[in-house]
């Protein structure tokens, strides 16, 4: 099999990470902020001095309430410094860890923050604090899921391939060959933009795991965590075109996707477009078709046989569009026989 990527350099205006940095600049701040946010908001209800530790089910040691708000987050902040210490001098073995040691520890500290001020809150003494329970484990376990989804989220495809060099001849296969085109592009903004609204809708629910309000403001957070959702699939792209036809994966996970198979379209092309052209940015969808949209440039487009086209913005699209071309005619030629 022959894997083909886009050959040379991202263009300068399209770091390859800049979007997982955005991510996780906005996360880091967001997690710390909250982490002191939490019991400071909360002071009037707490004790001067707050039960941080248990044994068994019992408070056995306790800090100063500005102590407890400011120790976690600063612990946070170390954490995100090594990593990003890694990542200067260490960066293709770190970046494949940093995503789910971010999202796992982030979720660990602030459950585990929100734990301790509700155990305090309303109490007198540090030592009339509330035992802990169930919910050790349930943070345990929501900061596991957070780290596996951050992993899935940010592996590397497995079969993608170091760069093609340039003039790499694509359409003239070996016998037994398989022709593979692999790309992906991605907005950091829109990125970003997930991160914020996704931080949003955290807030909420902390203060009600913290005690501090009996109800949750439902609506807000599915406003904020739905466009955290929608924002993030509108974010990426995996491109793939092999014999079976083109297969474009939305989102960190490849999920959902697009496929339309070499009988199913006419022909692919490669158009310039700007963002007025695309009338915005993410998917879009108009009267011809619809169109993925992440940076402005080179578009892959492919007519379909039932008049509409649909066009995604990708590096490499000039090779993408001559591959499926000759598999679209490969395709009809088969036919005719």
């Amino acid at each position: 099999m022959r894997d083909e990527e886009p050959a040379g350099e991202p263009a300068p205006n399209r770091p390859a990470h800049r979007g997982a940095l955005w991510g996780a600049v906005v996360w880091t701040l967001g997690v710390a902020a909250l982490l002191v946010a939490m019991p400071m908001s909360a002071r009037d209800r707490l004790p001067d001095q707050v039960a941080t530790h248990w044994s068994g089910r019992d408070p056995d040691g306790s800090m100063p309430l500005t102590m407890a708000a400011l120790f976690p987050a600063v612990v946070w902040l170390l954490v995100a410094a090594a990593l990003a210490v890694a990542l200067r001098f260490r960066p293709v073995q770190t970046r494949r860890s940093a995503g789910p040691v971010l999202a796992a520890t982030g979720v660990l500290l602030s459950g585990a923050q929100a734990s301790i001020v509700r155990s305090n809150l309303d109490r007198a003494r540090w030592q009339d604090a509330a035992p802990m329970g169930v919910e050790v484990v349930l943070i345990v376990v929501a900061a596991g899921l957070a780290g596996a989804l951050a992993w899935l989220a940010t592996r590397r495809s497995a079969t993608a391939t170091a760069a093609a060099p340039p003039g790499t001849r694509v359409l003239e296969p070996r016998a037994g060959e398989r022709l593979v085109w692999l790309s992906q592009a991605s907005n950091h903004w829109l990125q970003a933009l997930s991160s914020v609204l996704g931080l949003l809708s955290v807030p909420g629910v902390m203060l009600a795991a913290s005690g501090r309000t009996g109800s949750v403001d439902w609506r807000a957070v599915t406003f904020f965590g739905l466009g955290a959702v929608v924002a993030l699939l509108c974010s990426s792209v995996r491109v793939r075109v092999t014999e079976a036809g083109l297969h474009v994966g939305f989102g960190p996970f490849g999920w959902p996707a697009r496929r339309l198979a070499p009988a199913e379209l006419v022909s692919a092309r490669v158009e310039q477009l700007t963002a007025r052209q695309a009338r915005g940015w993410g998917y879009r969808v108009h009267r011809g078709g619809s169109i993925v949209f992440l940076r402005r440039g080179a578009c892959l487009v492919v007519r379909t046989k039932r008049g509409r086209d649909f066009a995604v913005s990708v590096d490499d699209a000039e090779r993408g569009a001559a591959l499926l071309n000759a598999l679209i005619a490969r395709t009809a030629g088969a036919a005719t026989r």
